[in-house]
């Protein structure tokens, strides 16, 4: 059996693809850096972290951009008779009066490891843009026209252009084909495929909360007319039907449905093994309840799907409610090496798990200057958008130790580094080091910063003498709580315990979308210059599976 998520975490809009034995799924990244993880199978169980699609951050400025914009819903396609990898994707620039600035590239490589093309600019009509490399050799893009007017429905409809691989641009101007398969609104998503005779334009609707959905068209024609699946939506967690065209806002809450394990089912994409087996992904999610918080933000599940005798794609099961458990592959079984819970730091580069807000980890790490060390230069606050020292690795558990040995000596009050609890740069929690005017030297305590509020918790501080010290942080189901150790076995809380439920998605008043991570940090802000010294990062799971109990 399958057991859903089966990307635990922060791994939204999923696009699954084969090129013969291996499977790969790529996922959103927005303004975190490396952009577009992309994950490898052979047996369509077990998911390892292979690569990632964007690494030149000279090639993709995300600096600046606000929290839940950047990278949105990479599309991850191989080209058999060109054996080259295809991977569209969208920069969200701007959501500012909801005319949603988006910029869409393609970029291609024969490896998923790169090396990657420059980027080739597509266009910018509208996000989740996707591309079908047709059996003639034409290649098709269709992606969600966002609709500004007044007097015309929201969001707006899919639309699909051409693009010409040699003139490196798409021909003409896009062309609206279709308006989506239920009433649910909020149209998105579109990925475009070809089975036998027919064009078939998979879509999400709902808005991306708690009413998403999976819904499929299909047309002998490119251009259309598509016809809609008479079962839409074909995967989703609430198959109850009800007319939400007018309903512009994503989340809808009052659609959580608690008999299912798995919330906000949509957004998806199949492929067919080479055993004829078909799997659809898609993005889920498990809040906290009854605050509906999900901490671990929007993560990728899987069902087994079969094609029926008229030419629809269908749940095994026969119905169209996602599945915690689905029936597994009979593809032979294939068991990747994990990433150690434990990294001491003693490579020469740093791990695939690694990543940082909007700028390139190797832009501030350095792995060289102190053997068996990671040494993080200093850089602006945490709470700025654009230059962050801020190393971190996705939360995939809320039942969860992380723990680091850090060597720091901070000389003035703008000086501090630590370990951290972060959702985005205005909801944070952090166990650092600095330098205490008050106290006349080196210091400890912890910061909390509450949707832009900041809480310095005074009565928590306390003086620190020179050398290394343990930094950790137990995440408990809804407590996370830190604590602190001159040797590593003798352990000191320190703080209050945070509600692990307000760092998510929907506590968030400033970001969406994206989901918790757990880091190393360090900050200079007077020179950009003083540095912090790290013996090792933890990540252990306490739960030792993919099961929130929350």
């Amino acid at each position: 059996m399958l057991k859903n998520p089966i990307l635990t975490g922060f791994h939204a809009d999923p696009c699954i693809c084969r090129k013969g034995d291996d499977y790969y799924i790529a996922v959103s990244s927005f303004e975190w850096f490396p952009g577009i993880p992309i994950y490898h199978s052979r047996d369509m169980k077990h998911w390892a972290l292979y690569a990632h699609a964007l690494t030149d951050e000279k090639t993709c400025d995300l600096t600046r951009l606000p929290s839940a914009k950047g990278i949105w819903a990479p599309c991850l396609t191989y080209c058999e008779a060109e054996d080259l990898f295809y991977v569209v994707y969208g920069v969200m620039n701007s959501m500012n009066a909801r005319y949603f600035d988006i910029d869409n590239f393609v970029i291609t490589a024969p490896d998923l490891r790169g090396p990657w093309s420059a980027p080739v600019y597509l266009h910018s009509s509208g996000f989740d843009a996707s591309m079908l490399h047709d059996d003639d050799g034409r290649k098709w893009v269709v992606s969600l026209d966002w609709e500004t007017r007044p007097g015309y429905e929201k969001p707006g409809a899919i639309c699909l252009a051409e693009y010409d691989p040699k003139a490196g641009a798409i021909v003409g101007y896009p062309k609206r084909v279709w308006r989506g398969g239920t009433d649910r609104g909020c149209l998105e998503a579109p990925h475009l495929t070809k089975r036998g005779d027919w064009y078939y334009l998979m879509c999400a609707e709902g808005g991306t909360g708690y009413y998403h959905c999976v819904t499929m068209a299909r047309s002998k024609n490119v251009w259309g007319p598509y016809e809609g699946d008479p079962m839409n939506p074909i995967v989703t967690a609430v198959p109850e039907k009800h007319n939400e065209r007018a309903d512009v806002d994503h989340l809808k809450p009052r659609y959580y449905d608690p008999a299912s394990y798995l919330q906000k089912c949509g957004h998806g994409s199949y492929v067919e093994t080479s055993l004829g087996e078909t799997y659809l992904v898609h993005l889920c999610a498990r809040p906290f309840t009854p605050e509906l918080r999900c901490t671990l933000g929007r993560e990728t599940a899987i069902q087994r799907m079969v094609w029926t005798d008229d030419g629809w794609l269908r749940m095994a099961d026969g119905g169209n409610l996602a599945r915690a458990e689905v029936e597994g592959s009979a593809l032979p079984d294939w068991t990747p090496a994990p990433i150690p819970e434990a990294d001491d730091f003693d490579g020469p580069t740093l791990g695939i798990q690694y990543y940082a807000p909007r700028v390139s980890p190797a832009s501030f790490c350095d792995l060289k200057s102190r053997p068996g060390w990671l040494r993080m230069r200093g850089q602006e606050a945490r709470t700025s958008l654009n230059r962050v020292s801020l190393l971190a690795r996705k939360l995939t558990s809320v039942h969860a130790e992380v723990m680091t040995k850090m060597d720091f000596s901070p000389e003035v009050f703008q000086h501090s580094a630590g370990l951290i609890l972060y959702y985005d740069n205005m909801n944070y929690a952090y166990l650092r080091k600095y330098h205490s005017d008050t106290l006349g030297g080196a210091a400890i305590s912890v910061t909390r910063l509450d949707n832009g509020v900041k809480t310095e918790y005074d009565d928590a501080r306390r003086a620190m003498a020179g050398g290394p010290i343990w930094l950790r942080l137990l995440i408990d189901g809804r407590r996370s709580q830190f604590s602190w150790s001159e040797d590593g076995e003798r352990w000191q809380d320190i703080g209050p315990a945070f509600n692990t439920s307000e760092f998510s998605d929907e506590y968030s008043q400033y970001g969406e979308f994206t989901g918790c991570f757990v880091g190393l940090t360090c900050a200079d802000r007077v020179k950009h210059q003083k540095c912090a010294d790290f013996d090792c990062f933890v990540y252990r799971d306490l739960k030792g599976d993919n099961d929130v109990t929350i």
